[in-house]
């Protein structure tokens, strides 16, 4: 799990891999296809669909003689996972200094002098 958590967060990390997720998931794509979207070479956007592939966040199928990528939503599912996790400590962390502030001003006159 923690392999694929580094190839999924390396994979993030660069906008136009970015950017090809937000593509395929409006619909399947051929590589062909995503060349003429982002205007970049053909080897330049293989390279991407690669790494997108081995992070398990697109996978590929033959379609007679057309291999159309296509979002993996489980792949994105532990990356979404891992940062839900954290998600829950900074909001649990946000309550308790809530919490904290709201005894601190307990007794003290509010803004307009009440």
């Amino acid at each position: 799990m923690t392999q694929q958590l580094d190839h999924a967060f390396a994979a993030l990390s660069d906008p136009t891999r970015r950017a090809i997720l937000a593509r395929l998931a409006e619909s399947e794509a051929t590589v062909n296809v995503l060349v003429a979207g982002f205007h970049l070479s053909q080897p330049t956007i293989s390279s991407h669909i690669k790494m997108l592939e081995r992070a398990g966040l697109i996978d590929r199928r033959r379609v007679a003689q057309t291999r159309p990528c296509r979002l993996r939503p489980e792949g994105l599912k532990a990356v979404g996972s891992w940062i839900d996790a954290y998600r829950r400590f900074w909001e649990g962390s946000f309550d308790r200094m809530d919490d904290y502030l709201a005894e601190l001003t307990k007794g003290e006159p509010d803004a307009s002098g009440h």
